[in-house]
């Protein structure tokens, strides 16, 4: 007979067996999206990449001019829309060559770097800034920290070929917006998350404009958005006559809504319970079997959502 004074132990047994299952699929959950992030990442931004190249080869119809050797720089041309490609940039010194997108939003970035709307195209007059990921998505800027003064960033647009010269680095806070206000000389910004594996910060490299600078349309040609300064930041001092260009995400970009992540999580979870249910009613390997490539589809979506949420340059 039973005694009846201690618990069955089958009940701690079950329980134990439950949370430590229930762990082993949430830490498979994470290594998959870790794994989706710093690789299955990488293979999108490639397709992307070959797509940007071939658009901006098709723009140029004649080869481009250099502004080093001399000859007269073609006009602005119009503003390009966002998502486009609109220059090829080469770091040798890190083995960068990358095609750049008009944009920061999520969506922009995952494509390669993306050049700030509200800044002047590379090569032209003034403060040109491009941000890029250092995590995900290709990390075109994983190694930026390693540039040292007078290394060469060659930039080239449909007004030319421009070469950059780097002059300083700096780490700053993500709401430091004043680093893409407009300045006196001729110069390209490079943002980018920092430290490594960490959106903390922002790594901005700063480089001068070696010879003469390409026109720049009408300032009422380039509508600067504003955004409110962040809560707690002290607005930048604007130059005379000028804007600080602004933005809703500071350094990070534009950023994303969460809905679609959480309705795309509860797909997932539905998938789950309903291949689990079938398993237990059914046959327990086929229905898994059968089950999988459902979740790991919707999976997928989850993730790429979900990726969203993080800064637009992580």
């Amino acid at each position: 007979m039973r005694d009846r004074r201690y618990p069955p132990a089958v009940d701690w047994r079950t329980a134990l067996r439950g949370t430590g299952r229930t762990l082993i699929w949430a830490g498979t959950l994470i290594l998959l999206f870790v794994a989706y992030q710093l690789w299955g990442t990488g293979l999108a931004e490639a397709r992307s990449q070959r797509s940007l190249v071939q658009e901006f080869e098709e723009q140029v119809a004649t080869p481009p001019t250099s502004a080093a050797a001399g000859q007269p720089p073609p006009t602005a041309p119009p503003a390009p829309p966002e998502g486009s490609a609109i220059a090829i940039m080469r770091i040798p010194d890190i083995g960068v060559e990358k095609a750049v997108v008009e944009g920061v939003s999520v969506a922009d970035l995952k494509k390669g770097p993306g050049h700030y709307p509200d800044t002047p195209m590379p090569g032209q007059k003034g403060n040109a800034a491009i941000a890029g990921h250092r995590t995900t998505y290709g990390a075109p800027f994983l190694e930026l920290d390693q540039l040292e003064p007078g290394d060469p960033i060659l930039v080239t647009t449909r007004q030319g070929s421009f070469r950059y010269e780097v002059r300083e680095s700096s780490v700053v806070r993500p709401s430091e917006v004043s680093v893409l206000a407009p300045t006196e000389d001729d110069r390209l910004t490079l943002t980018t998350c920092h430290p490594r594996y960490s959106a903390k910060q922002r790594l901005i490299v700063v480089a001068a404009l070696m010879g003469e600078a390409a026109p720049t349309p009408p300032p009422s040609e380039r509508p600067r958005p504003s955004a409110p300064a962040p809560e707690g930041d002290e607005p930048a001092e604007d130059e005379p006559g000028e804007e600080s260009p602004t933005l809703e995400g500071g350094l990070s970009g534009e950023n994303a809504s969460n809905t679609p992540a959480i309705l795309w999580a509860a797909a997932a979870a539905t998938v789950w319970v309903l291949i689990w249910l079938a398993s237990r009613r059914w046959r327990k390997w086929p229905a898994y079997i059968l089950g999988a490539p459902v979740f790991l589809v919707v999976l997928f979506i989850f993730f790429e959502n979900f990726s969203r949420l993080l800064p637009a340059d992580y």
